[in-house]
């Protein structure tokens, strides 16, 4: 575990090199940085689900707890949608890593991706969401209600051990964070304020872009602002699951994942099953 300063904080960072034997010894990889979402969630949905397979494909890989969240350290304030796009930004800058990136982001992560890319085009190679949309009202209108209703039932005693029976030790542990970050910070009443990027620089994002969703989710069915903003971007849907797809079904968004990463950038990839569908 390393800490980083960056934009004032101290910030929880992992990394993965690439194996020896895919990026070669000269060789310059490129970066995936991996973002985690809001409250019930740490950079552990990724260490645990695709970081592992994008450094295998030849990615130097970076994940980092947001601020309020996991290892990284925890204002009272200060949590906009800016704030966590300037994060971004100042982290790239303190891990020195200058060239292009790919953004992968799991729910509110996907939309941090999207409004560092709507800043910094030029920085950008592709973007793929799991359960995410870009920054815009309909998305933001959304927020509070699910910040509600996670606050509400997060004190209570069975703090979402039904999510899933084989994990109810670690899950206990993400509620009681997210209840924590949601008691003492500022988050609920900021993300819903966020300043919004101008919709022609969401629509002017040209780098491919790939959003997965759960086919049972509620945020599915915000696909279409999706397609209004970027119609070039893929949507693929995992028959059957909800927001929680990336930690539920990690093969299959991996299935989804890496051919696209093959595909639209050029980058090694092994013969996955396409367990997917295209909308």
């Amino acid at each position: 575990m390393s800490e980083v300063l960056a934009n004032g904080l101290s910030i929880h960072v992992e990394q993965l090199a690439p194996p020896e034997r895919v990026s070669g010894a000269h060789s310059i990889a490129p970066t995936a940085v991996l973002i985690h979402g809001l409250a019930l969630d740490t950079l552990a949905s990724w260490y645990l689900t695709l970081a592992t397979p994008l450094a295998a494909a030849g990615l130097n890989v970076v994940m980092y707890d947001l601020r309020g969240h996991g290892h990284t350290e925890r204002p009272p304030e200060g949590y906009t949608l800016d704030d966590f796009v300037d994060d971004l930004e100042a982290l790239l800058a303190a891990l020195d890593i200058t060239g292009p990136v790919l953004l992968l982001g799991n729910s509110f992560g996907g939309t941090i991706a999207f409004g560092y890319a709507a800043r910094h085009p030029e920085r950008v190679a592709a973007i793929a969401t799991v359960e995410s949309v870009p920054p815009t009202a309909t998305w933001l209108e959304r927020i509070p209600g699910w910040l509600d209703k996670t606050a509400a039932y997060l004190p209570g005693g069975r703090a979402l051990a039904e999510v899933n029976a084989g994990r109810v030790e670690r899950v206990g542990r993400l509620a009681r964070a997210a209840r924590d970050v949601l008691a003492s910070t500022s988050l609920r009443r900021d993300v819903p304020a966020s300043r919004l990027p101008a919709e022609e620089r969401l629509a002017a994002i040209g780098c491919p872009v790939l959003c997965v969703y759960g086919g049972e989710s509620r945020v599915g069915a915000l696909a279409p602002e999706v397609r209004r903003l970027l119609p070039h971007a893929r949507i693929a849907t995992v028959p059957g699951q909800r927001h929680t797809v990336l930690v539920d079904r990690p093969d299959s968004v991996r299935d989804i994942v890496m051919p696209w990463l093959h595909q639209a950038c050029g980058l090694r990839s092994h013969d996955h099953q396409l367990a997917y569908t295209d909308q």
